[in-house]
């Protein structure tokens, strides 16, 4: 595509009159948004009359909607006793007491949950809920 004086004028005309590169571009055709900028600035137009917010459409802006906070109750799980009345540690754990741990690691009284599980998870059904949270629909929207 070659700059004629007439598309020159035109340019001008258009860019004078406010409307942008990619406006100018449809409007003249056969020329990209970029050949518009790239004119204008070897031509060294500026300064162009531009239409003020009050003339200018509006566009509807629709409020985005906020997710609803969740709010966990906090469950309260009463921790399950050995025979001889003391709790579950990392010792006395068997296959189907429940690992979720109770306390300061590197306290003497820390233990494990110790209540009854399924094979299918360490946890018990209570402290599963609390560990499994459900996925975020929007996270899953934005993966697909």
């Amino acid at each position: 595509m070659a700059w004629t004086e007439d598309r020159v004028e035109l340019l001008k005309k258009l860019w004078a009159e406010g409307l942008s590169a990619s406006q100018i571009a449809r409007t003249m055709g056969d020329v990209t948004r970029n050949a518009v900028i790239g004119k204008v600035h070897r031509l060294g137009l500026s300064g162009r009359a531009t239409t003020s917010r009050a003339d200018r459409p509006r566009r509807a802006t629709i409020p985005k909607p906020q997710p609803k906070p969740v709010v966990a109750e906090p469950l309260t799980v009463e921790e399950a006793t050995l025979s001889n009345g003391e709790f579950a540690t990392v010792l006395t754990l068997s296959g189907v007491m429940c690992r979720w741990p109770i306390g300061d690691p590197g306290a003497n009284d820390f233990h494990f949950c110790g209540n009854q599980t399924d094979a299918a998870s360490p946890y018990c059904e209570a402290h599963a809920q609390m560990a499994y949270q459900p996925t975020n629909r929007g996270r899953e929207r934005r993966r697909a």
